[in-house]
């Protein structure tokens, strides 16, 4: 489409290798390596966004898994089934993701340490899987305009009711998938954190202001404003933002 951000098609260093961990199509990541010689030993796995539907998949996280592995990562970029495609929606792309997550893990040809990435919906998903010790060695999460309060996010109907379309209903009608699939109910395990754009109008940064509002006292989360970004500037490394992404991710790596 003509009016989606220019980071949506452009052009990035294929990955270099594909590895299919399962029958469905969603049972798949893509590997870039970093030059051996400024390898940091640290893998990052990044999570694409698009308010868990099918339209949107892991290929427009290309140019930012493409610079990370520039800057020294191994970098992973995992794809996991949708709304509305075969274990999509609730909770088969969170449970089908945290899969991915474990064969990442298991590559003997990824370092160990992992940070996952996340953005937007994808953000959200880096958040549950950073919640109830539901990841082992974790070193963090980062979310980028991240999804990161359901409820929040619910209340102001973004991408068009996308979370009454995942988990099937809203809060009075499926509370029991609202307090499984909200990370703002849950116990956070693994250091997360937040950065939104200055200018997100796709997920405010108020929806990541009213998670960290909500946590507990010595919780393991902090916030960041990417100035003058909007949503698609924090995963384009042409962006300024990707300064501050980068930060962040090596903030992490040095915990």
């Amino acid at each position: 489409m003509s009016d989606e951000p220019e980071v949506m098609s452009r052009s990035a260093r294929q990955p270099d290798r594909t590895e299919v961990t399962g029958p469905e199509q969603t049972d798949v990541y893509d590997v870039w390596e970093p030059d051996p010689h400024r390898a940091r030993g640290v893998t990052v796995g990044l999570v694409h966004g698009g308010f868990w539907r099918e339209r949107y998949d892991r290929a427009h996280l290309a140019p930012l898994a493409d610079a990370l592995a520039r800057d020294g990562f191994h970098v992973a970029s995992l794809e996991y089934p949708r709304t509305g495609m075969p274990g999509g929606g609730w909770p088969g792309t969170a449970e089908s993701l945290r899969a991915r997550v474990a064969s990442v893990a298991a590559d003997t040809d990824l370092p160990d340490p992992l940070v996952l990435v996340g953005h937007s919906a994808g953000g959200h998903l880096v958040l549950w899987l950073a919640s109830e010790d539901r990841v082992d060695g974790l070193l963090g999460v980062i979310g980028l305009g991240p999804v990161a309060d359901l409820a929040e996010a619910d209340r102001l109907h973004l991408g068009d009711d996308a979370v009454r379309a995942f988990l099937g209903g809203g809060p009075e009608e499926v509370p029991d998938a609202f307090a499984e699939a909200d990370p703002a109910r849950q116990r956070l395990t693994a250091r997360a954190v937040l950065v939104s754009g200055e200018r997100d109008d796709v997920v405010p940064p108020a929806v990541a202001d009213t998670y960290a509002a909500g946590r507990a006292e010595g919780d393991p989360v902090s916030t960041s404003t990417a100035r003058g970004a909007d949503h698609f500037d924090l995963v384009d490394p042409e962006s300024p933002a990707y300064l501050l992404v980068l930060a962040e991710v090596e903030e992490l790596t040095l915990h």
